[in-house]
């Protein structure tokens, strides 16, 4: 045992050996830990503004500071409970608000980024410029492992304690969804901050060639480009929507709650679900619409009508009523859709074009086959964003509110692809026309794209090599003492630092590989 005991490592030692093996470990660690602080910190100051301005508040600073740290984590996706009810059983509470959701995303995001760049910049900075040993003395960057996994490490340890915190409030979290979707999503936005700093490592991608590549990074632009338009189109809806249902929504926005500070924290709770509804919207206007309640359905083509017992608010007062309305709010919703599409095509059929070159476009079975995968990635996208922006407010008829994500996800991707397929071809055939009358109306067109885009070779470096019978005598020089015309030129073979040009002087023909411009006009020999 006295020998084991002699024979341990000492912590210190363990330490130092930890820090030379995971450089950067540290840093990452507090950057994650600072980032989950910085945003619980951001709703701790809004329960404690929305709490001192309460005419009665129920509970003291405590248990405003547990609201602030339950609801940092309803953003993170995780589901609450409330515990004062009237039937005394506990009541879920899971939509998450999109809007504040985008608070711990980029601060996890900004916090990989730096974690990775930190020691990278100056590490970076000192290798410019620099060759040989004397790069090894500058600092490194800091790996991908150390960056990602210590920000997510200490970025879920304060919010496991967060959870642990709130747990003895009114709104509780719920530990299955906790240890589920924080850490899911703190993996996801750190893992997007290191891909970032790292400038997009395409190692996933060797497997595919050149052109694959192309066409899948121009399928994903396309994609990004149609959630884009239909969930700014959604928007567009709600806006029209809240416009036309004006009073309803104003009689909601008065009966929810009394006072100035109550009405204030009800339309901050709106202005956060506004990216909910926008997604909402755009399920409504692709077909499967939402739900509003167990057996609840809200759709353009649904005969349902929103249930009478549904709870007050503002934006719930603004769902249209059976078969979508008529005038512009029936046209805007048949025209998102369909507009999606067209901004798919028309981008694949341009990126094709653009990647090519100006005299080559895509086959059309390589175009079709681009549109396909925008729909089907646009499709994931937007069905994730359905999955989410629902959830539960209650039990029974209020546990699902909401789209059905693999619904609208399939929907998105029909419309897309039924839209975009057609409007890609048509698109490549006037680029293919357009591209054959230049041809013809200019004489020689296809020579000169050819010569563009033939790689030409390089000259010879700077830094070649001059042989040891040629650097003796002027290039270009013969034993006669005159000069013939070479294709090599005095920059070609000198030295990188000699100026070929300078005059004769005392710094002139001394210098290393020291041989001026000679006259080009020989000298006659002197008569005896």
């Amino acid at each position: 045992m006295t020998q084991w005991t002699d024979r341990r490592i000492p912590l210190p030692s363990l330490l130092a050996r930890s820090r030379d093996r995971w450089p950067g470990l540290g840093a990452s660690l507090l950057g994650g830990a600072l980032a989950a602080v910085a945003g619980l910190g951001a709703f701790a100051l809004l329960a404690i503004g929305l709490w001192i301005s309460a005419p009665y508040p129920d509970d003291g600073p405590d248990g405003a500071l547990r609201v602030a740290a339950a609801s940092w984590l309803l953003a993170h996706g995780v589901v609450l409970f409330r515990t004062e009810t009237l039937s005394g059983v506990p009541a879920p509470v899971g939509i998450t608000p999109l809007l504040a959701a985008v608070v711990p995303v980029w601060l996890l995001y900004r916090a990989a980024r730096e974690a990775t760049e930190g020691e990278a910049t100056e590490g970076l900075e000192t290798m410019k410029g620099m060759e040989g040993p004397e790069v090894t003395g500058g600092a490194e960057p800091v790996a991908l492992g150390p960056a990602w996994c210590g920000v997510a490490a200490g970025y879920v340890g304060v919010g496991l304690a967060a959870a642990l915190y709130a747990s003895a409030g009114t709104l509780r979290p719920s530990w299955t969804w906790t240890l589920v979707c924080l850490p899911l999503v703190t993996v996801v936005s750190a893992g997007v901050g290191v891909w970032r700093a790292y400038e997009r490592p395409s190692g996933a991608l060797r497997v595919l060639n050149r052109d694959e590549q192309e066409l899948l990074s121009n399928a994903g632009r396309g994609a990004l480009a149609g959630t884009a338009v239909l969930v700014g189109g959604g928007a567009l809806l709600v806006g029209l929507s809240l416009v036309r249902h004006g009073e309803v929504v104003r009689e909601s926005f008065l009966q929810v709650t009394q006072g100035w500070a109550g009405r204030g924290a009800v339309l901050l709770l709106a202005v956060a679900l506004v990216p909910n509804a926008a997604v909402w919207a755009v399920a409504y206007a692709l077909g499967p619409g939402f739900l509003l309640g167990a057996g609840h359905g809200m759709g353009p083509w649904s005969p349902g009508t929103a249930p009478s017992l549904m709870p007050p608010f503002p934006l719930l007062a603004a769902v249209p009523g059976s078969g979508g309305g008529g005038g512009l709010l029936g046209w805007a919703v048949g025209v998102v859709p369909v507009a999606a599409g067209l901004v798919v095509g028309w981008f694949m059929a341009r990126c094709a074009r653009a990647e090519r070159g100006r005299g080559a476009v895509w086959s059309a079975g390589r175009t079709v086959t681009g549109v396909l995968g925008a729909a089907v990635m646009c499709g994931l996208l937007l069905g994730g964003l359905a999955e989410v922006s629902g959830g539960p407010l209650g039990v029974a008829a209020l546990a699902r509110f909401g789209p059905v994500g693999w619904r609208v996800g399939g929907a998105a991707a029909g419309w897309v692809a039924g839209v975009g397929v057609p409007v890609a071809v048509v698109v490549r055939w006037w680029s293919l026309r357009q591209l054959e009358a230049r041809r013809v109306e200019v004489p020689g067109m296809e020579a000169r794209e050819a010569e563009e885009r033939r790689v030409e070779v390089p000259v010879a470096s700077a830094v070649t090599p001059v042989p040891a019978t040629a650097a003796s005598e002027p290039v270009g020089a013969r034993a006669d003492g005159a000069w013939e015309d070479q294709d090599l030129f005095p920059y070609e073979v000198l030295a990188a630092d000699v100026d070929p040009f300078l005059p004769d002087g005392p710094d002139g023909p001394d210098r290393p590989g020291g041989p001026h411009r000679p006259d080009p006009t020989p000298t006659p020999p002197e008569e005896s």
